[in-house]
């Protein structure tokens, strides 16, 4: 994670519901106009997912939001967007998405250090309930534990 970019969207929930593994930068094929809504912040990847076909990468479900002095060229929010990564990167990824239970799932949105908005994907597994208490379970003594240093070192 670089400290020189501005975050647009998080998907806070990835990380509960999916174990995740590799992480990938991607570009993202956009029009002006959601590029425009992006730099306001209007942006949802929370429902979003990636998935190939014919080779390529599109991220899916991921809601920008309609610039209003777009007007009649403006974008539909939910269309299909390609991500730009490498030959030997996609070859990567459908080799794993061939695989049981694998996934790919957009965990941030973010503008980089030379203004260009990129996407932050990452193969993940989907956890069962059990996994998904045991994660509660550590985040819950994790911030007990630091409460607890907390008030002993006063």
């Amino acid at each position: 994670m670089t400290s020189n970019r501005k975050t647009i969207a998080l998907n806070r929930r990835a990380r509960f519901d999916y174990a995740l593994e590799d992480f990938f930068e991607a570009g993202i094929v956009l029009t002006g106009s959601e590029v425009k809504s992006l730099r306001n912040g209007r942006a949802n990847i929370q429902d979003a997912h990636a998935s190939h076909d014919g080779g390529e990468i599109f991220l899916r479900n991921a809601n920008i939001e309609p610039w209003k002095s777009a007007g009649a060229f403006n974008h539909e929010p939910t269309r299909p967007r390609k991500l730009l990564l490498k030959e030997r990167e996609i070859r990567k990824l459908v080799g794993a998405l061939e695989r049981k239970g694998y996934t790919l799932v957009p965990v941030s949105m973010y503008f980089n250090q030379r203004g260009l908005v990129k996407v932050e994907i990452a193969l993940g597994k989907g956890k069962t309930k059990v996994d998904k208490r045991h994660t509660q379970k550590d985040r819950d003594w994790q911030r007990d534990k630091s409460r607890i240093i907390k008030s002993y070192n006063r």
